[in-house]
């Protein structure tokens, strides 16, 4: 893979978990240092991947696990190709909510098609592109029902809560082993949180600079 330029930071956490507050909170803080920021998402961050994103989290749609595995990397190859890579080679510092780490959490470990085969497809799709620091939000399951309760479910966030268990307990376990990643107690104070989102950020940015 070419030498770049940029910063990549990956939001990570199961849904609900303040990903997108601090995501924005983070992008903000930068663009106030002086920093060049991209703010994306998977799965979406282009044309592409946004109709995918549409199939995947539309709750009328029956998807298998395999279909669904499949359609994420889809909207991941485009995603890194057209987005992140163009704009880490520019120099800017990508802000990302999801990226690997939600593969193999929710289709590697909840459902259960393994983590080799998450990691395989992963590096496939990314070019072998790979953070250079995940920060993983962590909250319990009863933050799910009691968070932005009028916000209409997705696919995903109708799963039963035995799958939410799976998904929290796959982000403990693989925070914890994976590299450059780190675990934050997500049911702290948003401000609170993103004070040592940005510390953790600006550190690593300095030693990558």
């Amino acid at each position: 893979m070419p030498r770049r330029k940029g910063l990549f930071i990956v939001l990570e956490g199961p849904d609900k978990s303040g990903k997108s507050t601090q995501a924005r909170l983070l992008v903000e803080a930068l663009g106030a240092l002086g920093r060049p920021v991209l703010h994306t998402r998977e799965p979406g961050g282009t044309g592409v991947a946004e109709a995918i994103r549409k199939v995947l989290l539309d709750p009328k749609l029956e998807v298998s696990p395999v279909a669904e595995l499949f359609l994420y990397e889809a909207s991941r190859a485009q995603h890194t190709a057209e987005v992140l890579l163009p704009a880490l080679k520019a120099g800017k510092t990508a802000i990302c909510e999801r990226y690997t780490l939600s593969t193999d959490v929710y289709q590697g470990l909840a459902r259960g098609l393994g983590l080799e085969t998450t990691g395989t497809l992963n590096r496939i799709a990314t070019g072998g592109l790979t953070p250079d620091l995940t920060i993983v939000i962590d909250v319990p399951d009863s933050e799910f029902s009691r968070r932005d309760k009028k916000r209409a479910l997705d696919r995903l966030e109708r799963e039963n809560a035995a799958f939410k268990r799976r998904i929290r307990a796959g982000y403990r376990r693989l925070a914890r082993s994976a590299r450059k990643t780190i675990l934050l107690d997500g049911t702290r104070p948003a401000d609170d949180l993103h004070r040592e989102i940005l510390a953790r950020v600006t550190d690593r940015l300095f030693t990558f600079l």
